[in-house]
């Protein structure tokens, strides 16, 4: 019989694998990403802390407001470079990029390319 872990399994299985590399500290904290199946969320943590810094999403009102979908690849840049915008607020330079164990393709890699075209270094 043929055992076949879930996508969800293996994903959270890659996401281990790359947190026991990637830790966020006080001056280069890391950008985690997450993607649902109807929304795209971003946030920039210090680990040591172990406090959120900034954060953007779909959820936000005035986020979601501006585009026709939540799920596309419009809404990961908007999101990148919303969260982006905000960590220049903040201070923020520099970032450790963790794609939370999704391929590094479509609209994760949008997500990435918005925040470093705003500004954000990684």
């Amino acid at each position: 019989m043929i055992h076949k872990p879930s996508r969800q399994a293996a994903r959270q299985k890659r996401h281990s694998r790359l947190r026991r590399h990637l830790s966020g500290t006080p001056d280069r904290p890391r950008l985690a990403v997450y993607r649902s199946n109807k929304h795209i969320y971003a946030q920039i943590i210090d680990d040591k802390a172990g406090c959120t810094l900034v954060s953007a999403s779909t959820m936000e009102k005035g986020l979601a407001a501006g585009l026709e979908k939540t799920s596309n690849v419009a809404a990961a840049s908007a999101v990148g470079s919303a969260v982006a915008r905000k960590a220049k607020e903040k201070g923020i330079e520099s970032v450790v990029f963790d794609r939370g164990g999704f391929i590094y393709h479509g609209k994760i890699k949008a997500l990435a390319e918005a925040a470093r075209s705003s500004g954000l270094s990684f």
